[in-house]
This record gives structure tokens, sequence and C-alpha cells, in this order.
């Protein structure tokens, strides 16, 4: 594409900046997710908080409410360009 200029990435996000952007980009609040998913509000506190890990079942449980490829929340900051997957 002519006149194409690949995005910079500006600044790095967290696995729990990203559940937290998400959310809020779709103006819920923690609550609501909580009442989407039935993960306790607490449990998706401490995510974005990064005071527990995600984790790949939560992910998609997440993901489903939000919208997204569970790879979007446990693999914010990969660039398929420069890193190998094995």
């Amino acid at each position: 594409m002519k006149g194409y200029k690949r995005a910079e990435r500006t600044v790095e996000v967290s696995v729990g900046e990203s559940v937290r952007i998400l959310r809020e980009l779709q103006g819920l609040g923690q609550n609501e997710l909580a009442d989407l998913t039935g993960i306790p509000q607490s449990t998706i506190s401490a995510i974005e908080n990064g005071r527990i890990q995600l984790g790949v079942e939560r992910a998609k449980v997440l993901a489903r409410a939000l919208n997204c490829h569970p790879a979007v929340l446990v693999f914010p900051g990969w660039d398929i360009e420069q890193e190998s997957a094995a």
C-alpha cells in the first residue's frame, strides 16, 4: 500500500491494563463485567492491578464478554514481526 506507515507503539500495556482498557472502552464497570462473566469483582480488580495472573480460562471468559480474541488480553504487546512463537 503506497504511503502506508506502520503505527508506532508509544506505551507498553500490561495484561491487566489491556483488560481495564477494553472494559472501560465498552463502558463497563468491574461489577458489570463480573455479572457478565461470573468472575468475582475482586478477581477482576486483582487482574487489572497485576496482583494475580489472568490465565487462559479467565482470558477466554473475559474475551467473550469484551468481544475480543483472548490473545488480545493475554499478549497485549506481542509484535508478530519481531518475536518468534517458538
